[in-house]
């Protein structure tokens, strides 16, 4: 099995160079790997102490985060190596400050594992939520390398819990030790016959804890909000946006609403802005504008929608009339803000508890929006309860990057 995974390893390594030839985003998942070798051997001396993390896009990226700086501080004279599977991650956080080297990881072939592990040396690896890749895991085992899972996730469908699943749980042997969100997936492991795992819950919520320690001010959202009830759409998506923007053309002009769309291509940022009625504003025609006589304001750039969070009265998260589903509801939650979201949301344990607590609101249809979105805005008690849910669940569940770097440093 190991031998066919490899060899259709290959076959797609040369199938993707066609693909990158037409695809934008593709080219960059091409084009990032070719000098990664490189720049490991030149931020990289065999001298150097090195711990490895690996996340497979942003949102693992943010979800792992917590750990990453916790392990910094631990062990301040390693080198931090983080590794991107998608683009979509690393184009983002390829400059962050917290990693000494942020990279895509070359894909899962054996002679490609080898050379990494080599260069990079790492006396930790830590794979965050999922992606098991058996070179990489295999090279880790031999060179003795303690592996760890964090935040990880498991479901009764995967391969590992099917009859067929042997060559999948051979990559799970791989692992020291698995950090998981939940006890349904500690149940799953155990099942298999894996013992070493410790139910430590979601790194996330630590994440978004720590955000509320920052300075989350915004200068021109105070302006823009100028001390009326504001509705934050975040990580928005046209199915969102078509009935969003009936909402919002027929709404109060008492009522200001920001808009953060997940895809900021400018064909499409004004087509949604000349689909509002409204005086709109966006972030880039911003300066030298009064912002307080606009009733819309879109949000045409990214790494800001966090902080916008924090003047929300009501959050609206995007992405729950899609596939796999609802984006990050803990950012508005941590603030004490209550969440209106699509329905598409059981895939994420973090809705789905905030759903069944009330705190988050869950929509199929226009009137369903309608219909929530005034309730909240006319039921000022509604609303600070329903916020208060929101950012108690939030409090409640921090903690797992304490329980995982207890166990490392026992």
């Amino acid at each position: 099995m190991l031998f066919l995974y490899n060899i259709i390893t290959l076959l797609a390594a040369q199938l993707l160079k066609i693909v990158a030839l037409f695809s934008p985003k593709m080219r960059l998942f091409v084009d990032g790997r070719k000098s990664v070798f490189q720049t490991l051997a030149d931020k990289i001396q065999s001298s150097d102490k090195t711990i490895w993390f690996h996340a497979a896009s942003l949102g693992e990226y943010e979800q792992g985060l917590p750990v990453i700086e916790a392990i910094k501080q631990q062990f301040p004279s390693h080198k931090i190596v983080v590794t991107f599977f998608s683009p979509s991650g690393y184009e983002v956080r390829k400059n962050n400050t917290v990693a000494d080297v942020t990279i895509y990881l070359p894909l899962d072939t054996i002679s490609n594992a080898k050379q990494f592990i080599s260069l990079v040396h790492p006396e930790m690896a830590f794979f965050i939520k999922y992606e098991y890749w058996p070179n990489y895991l295999n090279e880790l085992k031999k060179q003795q390398i303690k592996t760890y899972l964090i935040s990880g996730i498991l479901r009764e469908n995967q391969a590992f819990f099917k009859w067929y699943g042997g060559f999948y749980r051979n990559a799970l042997k791989t692992f020291d030790y698995f950090f998981v969100q939940n006890e349904s997936s500690k149940n799953l492991l155990q099942s298999i016959g894996f013992n070493n795992v410790k139910v430590s819950g979601d790194t996330r919520f630590d994440r978004v804890v720590s955000i509320l320690e920052r300075d989350n001010s915004l200068d021109f959202i105070e302006q823009f909000k100028d001390n009326k009830t504001t509705i934050v759409i975040g990580s928005s998506w046209p199915k969102d946006e078509s009935l969003l923007v009936n909402y919002i053309n027929q709404s109060s002009d008492d009522v200001k609403f920001i808009i953060a769309p997940h895809n900021i291509k400018s064909e499409q940022i004004q087509e949604l802005k000349n689909a509002v009625s409204k005086k709109t504003i966006l972030y880039s025609e911003k300066n030298n504008v009064d912002l307080s006589n606009s009733n819309v304001f879109i949000i045409d750039t990214i790494g800001i929608l966090t902080k916008i969070y924090s003047y929300a009265d009501i959050a609206y998260v995007g992405g729950g009339f899609g596939n796999p589903g609802v984006h990050n509801i803990l950012e508005p939650a941590t603030f004490g803000v209550p969440v209106v979201i699509g329905p598409n949301y059981s895939h994420f344990a973090e809705a789905t508890a905030l759903v069944n607590m009330e705190g988050c609101i869950s929509i199929q249809n226009q009137i369903q929006l309608n219909e929530a979105f005034d309730l909240l805005l006319h039921n000022e008690d509604e609303r600070l309860e329903k916020g208060h849910i929101c950012s108690t669940f939030v409090q409640m569940n921090k903690g797992a990057t304490q329980t995982i770097m207890n166990h490392i440093l026992s």
